[in-house]
């Protein structure tokens, strides 16, 4: 097939089916409209918004955990931070008593900061309830020792995927999906977060940036490179976008190290002829949605 055709499947191969979306949008519309009448008194299903990974269209169809920001209102923020203690624990409590009156043999629980929902068939929907502000910022609540308010700001964060997205010529989601499955097949220790933003700042200072799938072999070699090179010192990153601060103190520059060689070897492999050694090396790195 040739490196392009491979690596064009095999990012066909992570998008996400449109079975699973619809699957997605029904029960994040079914979440949104009963908030909506329970916190707003509105028959309606606006308020939400796909955060995270889905959010940023940087997901890959292995996704089970979806994240979903909903927008209440501050009279409701006034109600539970006039608690005494651990208003925030009581807020989640009310959001997941809420979205159990939709879903009343579903499992959901409050959990630190969002309410879970998990579904039968493994996915799981992740709703923080939060409060905008005029700057386009939300608060939202942290049960967790004892109780807090904390602020978050995915707006520019998913902003910030687009844009460079098209600076990259459509290259730059995915490669965050690459990096997803690289992340899934060998266990590296990175949140889906700190992959978009490497890839982000990778990517956009990358010399073939705009170029074709005929380029992804040279691509994946060297963001591994520049991943294993991260400062070994280094434990904290921040988010394109937003600037939120991304800590990870595990060893992921040794699973870079590994795939950074390993592509080496596909690429010679491939330059040799031999396709069918090079692209077990590839499944070696990225599992098997990578073409056999």
């Amino acid at each position: 097939m040739g490196v392009a055709n491979n690596f064009e499947t095999f990012c066909a191969n992570l998008i996400i089916g449109q079975s699973k979306r619809s699957t997605i949008s029904d029960r994040y519309l079914a979440i949104c409209k009963r908030l909506n009448l329970d916190f707003w008194n509105m028959d309606v299903t606006s308020g939400g918004r796909y955060v995270g990974s889905y959010g940023r269209n940087t997901a890959t169809n292995y996704i089970s955990d979806v994240d979903i920001l909903f927008w209440m209102p501050w009279s409701t923020y006034n109600t539970y931070n006039a608690y005494l203690y651990n208003g925030q624990s009581a807020l989640l409590q009310a959001v997941k008593n809420s979205i159990s009156t939709t879903y009343p043999n579903t499992n959901t629980k409050g959990d630190g900061q969002i309410v879970q929902v998990s579904f039968t068939d493994g996915m799981q929907l992740e709703v923080l309830p939060a409060f905008k502000h005029d700057d386009d910022t939300y608060t939202f609540a942290n049960s967790n020792g004892g109780g807090s308010w904390k602020k978050t700001n995915p707006v520019p964060e998913i902003q910030a995927i687009s844009d460079g997205d098209v600076l990259t010529n459509y290259n730059l989601r995915p490669l965050c999906r690459m990096a997803r499955a690289w992340k899934r097949f060998n266990s590296v220790p990175m949140s889906g977060h700190l992959i978009d933003t490497l890839a982000y700042r990778f990517l956009t200072n990358w010399i073939h940036r705009d170029k074709s799938y005929l380029y992804y072999d040279f691509m994946s070699r060297d963001f591994f490179e520049y991943v294993k090179n991260q400062p070994s010192g280094q434990t904290v990153w921040y988010a394109i976008g937003s600037g939120q601060s991304l800590i990870n103190t595990e060893n992921f520059r040794y699973k870079a190290t590994q795939a950074y060689n390993i592509a080496l070897e596909a690429i010679v492999q491939d330059g040799k002829g031999n396709e069918w050694t090079s692209k077990q090396k590839w499944r070696e790195i990225y599992g098997f949605r990578f073409p056999d």
